[in-house]
């Protein structure tokens, strides 16, 4: 935060973790792009306005395909890629929403929607919802720079919020700073993602308090009990028929895409469940 209190400013490096969702999402070109941007996004809004808390980033386009980040405490981000049948790709443009997901204490869900705006990527619906939802006017970009090979060179973001301490001179250096600046991509390939060069660009020298540095990673919180939850969903007749049959369910998780194979065993305790 500047120390004239007309600024918070938010920097991340989310390479690796955006690295490991995009491989494990198998995912290319204009949908890494996108998954990538919106991974960053769900790891700046959860610290710019949950930090303690869940946050699910959900980027939809027209035709229905949607970007997923789900960004936990502490760090722990996953990602997920769902484009819709028939589509080749996300398709990035006007028509697309942006949902803002924060599950509070006791997992009472805040929710904020808004439209992607005429240009269709995802800062600029951030800073839509920013606006519209938190009534916080915000800068932001974000960038995943992707080698010729499709492999992840750099990942990452920032936000500049505007304060209620805010005056005319600091606002104008600050937009004249962010005009400046250039595209996100070419910096961040430049310096290896470095956070420090980052919000030295952003701050040139200004005063400021550094209130927190906090990891990144990817993480899936699946388990087995989640599958078996999944399977308990089935009707008794359809678990009565795959115990006759000693069936074995395989249930893959969306996410990490580890497969959980359910039995006989899970089918009992279930059935006993709904005796």
């Amino acid at each position: 935060m500047t120390e004239d209190g007309a600024f918070r400013v938010l920097a991340a490096r989310t390479t690796d973790t955006v690295r490991e969702i995009l491989a494990v999402q198998q995912v290319q070109g204009v949908t890494a792009e996108a998954l990538g941007d919106v991974v960053t996004a769900g790891v700046l809004i959860r610290e710019t306005m949950a930090p303690g808390n869940r946050v699910q980033v959900i980027y939809s386009d027209v035709v229905g395909s949607a970007l997923v980040c789900d960004a936990r405490p502490e760090g722990r981000t996953r990602g997920l890629a769902q484009v819709a049948e028939l589509a080749e790709a996300f398709a990035p443009g006007p028509g697309g929403t942006l949902q803002v997901v924060r599950l509070m204490h006791g997992n009472k869900p805040h929710q904020g929607v808004v439209e992607s705006g005429d240009q269709g990527d995802v800062a600029e619906a951030v800073m839509r919802y920013f606006h519209h939802s938190e009534q916080v006017t915000s800068m932001v970009a974000f960038a995943t720079v992707l080698g010729d090979d499709g492999h992840v060179v750099e990942a990452g973001g920032f936000v500049v919020q505007l304060l209620p301490e805010v005056t005319e001179p600091p606002l104008k250096a600050m937009t004249e700073r962010l005009e400046k600046f250039g595209p996100l991509g070419p910096r961040l390939a430049a310096t290896h993602g470095d956070v420090e060069a980052l919000l030295a660009g952003l701050l040139e020298g200004e005063e400021h308090t550094l209130l927190a540095d906090d990891p990144v990673e990817f993480h899936c919180g699946c388990d087995r009990s989640r599958a078996v939850a999944a399977a308990a969903t089935l009707g008794e007749e359809d678990l009565r028929g795959l115990l006759e049959r000693e069936e074995e369910l395989g249930i893959d998780c969306d996410y990490c895409r580890t497969n959980y194979v359910v039995g006989p065993d899970d089918y009992r305790k279930l059935l006993a469940t709904k005796d």
